[in-house]
């Protein structure tokens, strides 16, 4: 494919990025289109949607149109899944079809799935002949709280570059801190919101195409293990962008939804 050429030719990377729960590839595109599109420049970024239709009402309805999925189902503990080795079989025979991917992006259900991804991986339980994913962006990401899933994902840190977006406000900013200190030294960009993917200011982009290009740098000098020299990254309090009427809109619906999977479109800035 022609992403893996340029990949190999020390130009583009490939990126899968995982939508979250009941939203859709395109609406992720969207969300992460906010972002100064400098950043994933040398990065060929594929969209896919979720395997199942979204088994209930959507919360980005009369925000994004239809039609949404989800990767998976849970109990409300998110201590039970139902459908997830079947997600995980599917996913990995999509990243083996299309691939090679050089990393993952995920947002809520998107970057928890992720995560286990490379976990697996780096236990040798799937994708054992893929190469080594070389970075992870996390957006609202959490661990899997089942004891038997976490002894084999979260057993070693996981040694894959990953940058981890928390909100100040959000309902999985614990987990979220959690799943972070599942990877070896991880970059942390902090903004004040909550369950979104939020807008960058200057300091958090400089930051985040700072971190993309020294990847880039390390695949095309071929030093992929060699990175502990960056220390870990901060960014704390973020400052907001003048507020539109979507905005609002969209903060309401976002503080009123309690503890589901939402993805709100053009947030404000954080």
């Amino acid at each position: 494919m022609e992403g893996q050429k340029e990949s190999n030719n020390g130009k583009k990377l490939q990126l899968l990025c995982l939508h979250g729960f009941r939203t859709s590839g395109k609406f992720l595109q969207k969300q992460i289109s906010k972002w100064d599109p400098s950043i994933f420049a040398h990065f060929d970024m594929d969209f896919p949607d979720g395997i199942f239709p979204a088994g209930g009402k959507s919360d980005i309805e009369g925000i994004f149109p239809p039609p949404y999925f989800e990767w998976f189902q849970f109990n409300k503990e998110f201590t039970e899944y139902t459908n997830l080795e079947e997600c995980v079989s599917y996913l990995t025979e999509y990243i083996t079809s299309n691939g090679p991917f050089d990393g993952l992006l995920g947002f809520s259900q998107g970057a928890t799935l992720s995560a286990l991804l490379l976990g697996y991986q780096a236990q040798g339980k799937v994708l054992k002949e893929h190469p080594p994913m070389k970075l992870f962006v996390s957006i609202s990401g959490s661990k899997f709280r089942d004891p038997s899933i976490c002894e084999v994902a979260y057993k070693d840190t996981i040694n894959v570059k990953s940058a981890h977006f928390i909100g100040a406000k959000d309902w999985l900013r614990l987990p979220s801190e959690e799943l972070a200190t599942a990877f070896h030294n991880p970059l942390i960009i902090r903004h004040p919101q909550g369950h979104t993917v939020p807008r960058l200011d200057e300091a958090a982009t400089e930051l985040l195409r700072g971190w993309t290009v020294d990847i880039l740098r390390c695949n095309n000098c071929g030093l992929n293990n060699n990175y502990d020299e960056m220390e870990n990254g901060l960014i704390e309090n973020v400052q907001q962008e003048p507020r539109t009427e979507n905005d609002s809109k969209e903060e309401m619906i976002n503080a009123n939804v309690g503890k589901t999977e939402v993805e709100v479109l053009d947030a404000a800035k954080a």
